[in-house]
């Protein structure tokens, strides 16, 4: 009991904290608020195009595509939260939830159960398997230093990073 319970205040404070960082880069947008669209394609371990300029307030819809043969992700986030996610992605990856060209999403949801941060549902990321498309609606609301990264075990080491400037 005594372990259970200190679980739920481990993810209680997690997702307060991950909710306190995810404020500081941002909020998610909306559909009826969205200034222009981005189209955005990931290819093996490179994004196209591989930077982008934003304004403050401005709210953007990335239609992503993985047009790669590996899994990848496009997470819109500060390195130090590229890096604290980095420990969730290799966790699906034991899991055996994600693999090098596909998602187990009846695993991930039947996974997400007991470990809530399996799940993949935040709303400044995509994880997408080969062929996959997605939207991803962002409005930038504050002017610190992110990035758009694949969080997929090796990606982000390989350089799999476009560079987000806020102006």
């Amino acid at each position: 009991m005594k372990k259970l319970t200190f679980i739920f205040i481990f993810i209680s404070i997690s997702n307060t904290l991950f909710a306190g960082s995810m404020k500081a880069i941002g909020i998610k947008g909306k559909e009826e608020k969205v200034d222009r669209v981005i189209q955005v394609s990931m290819y093996d371990n490179y994004y196209q195009p591989n930077k982008f300029k934003v304004k403050m307030n401005e709210t953007i819809k990335f239609v992503v595509k993985n047009k790669g043969q590996l899994v990848h992700e496009f997470n819109i986030a500060s390195k130090e939260m590229h890096l604290k996610h980095q420990p969730e992605m290799m966790m699906m990856v034991e899991n055996e939830i994600l693999m090098v060209n596909k998602i187990d999403k009846k695993k991930m949801h039947e996974v997400s159960k007991k470990n809530p941060s399996m799940a993949h549902s935040h709303s400044n990321s995509v994880l997408l398997a080969p062929g996959e498309s997605a939207e991803l609606i962002w409005k930038f609301s504050n002017s610190i230093v992110i990035e758009a990264a694949c969080n997929v075990p090796g990606h982000y080491e390989a350089g799999m990073i476009a560079k987000i400037d806020n102006l």
